[in-house]
């Protein structure tokens, strides 16, 4: 889709500031979660001990897929579609309930620094602007 396409189906709009920054967030998510899966599957290649083999293989495709679908909504956020804005704030809301945690129990610094950026997506998810540029469906094109 050509640039004045994407334009035109995002009802004639430019990509606010906050679709952006929320974009970034959800990928980084995504890039996160993959490099854990990537040393999950290192560790478990390396014969780390795990209680249950098909268990930690369970968990290696939760971690992947979950990977996916954070790069699709940022993607398809990125673009003016209206599920991602949903979607974002589940992530958003399931990466604070980590970082609380991990916050409080002494690890200060990756505690803020899964906090700090799901509060800031939620926050730029709920802005006029970003509700109105995301509020594109399917339409006549492909969604995928």
């Amino acid at each position: 889709m050509q640039p004045s396409q994407e334009a035109e189906a995002a009802g004639g709009r430019p990509r606010p500031r906050g679709i952006i920054v929320i974009s970034v967030v959800v990928l980084l998510e995504a890039l996160a979660l993959l490099g854990a899966a990537a040393w999950y599957a290192f560790e478990l290649l390396t014969g780390a001990p795990v209680l249950t083999f098909w268990g930690a293989v369970f968990t290696l495709g939760l971690l992947l897929a979950f990977s996916v679908w954070l790069f699709a909504v940022g993607h398809f956020l990125f673009r003016g579609y209206r599920w991602t804005r949903a979607a974002a704030l589940v992530a958003q809301l399931f990466v604070l309930t980590i970082g609380f945690p991990t916050m409080t129990g002494g690890l200060v610094a990756p505690g803020l620094a899964m906090i700090v950026p799901a509060a800031a997506a939620i926050v730029f998810l709920f802005q006029k602007d970003v509700v109105a540029y995301a509020s594109r469906t399917g339409g006549t094109s492909g969604v995928l």
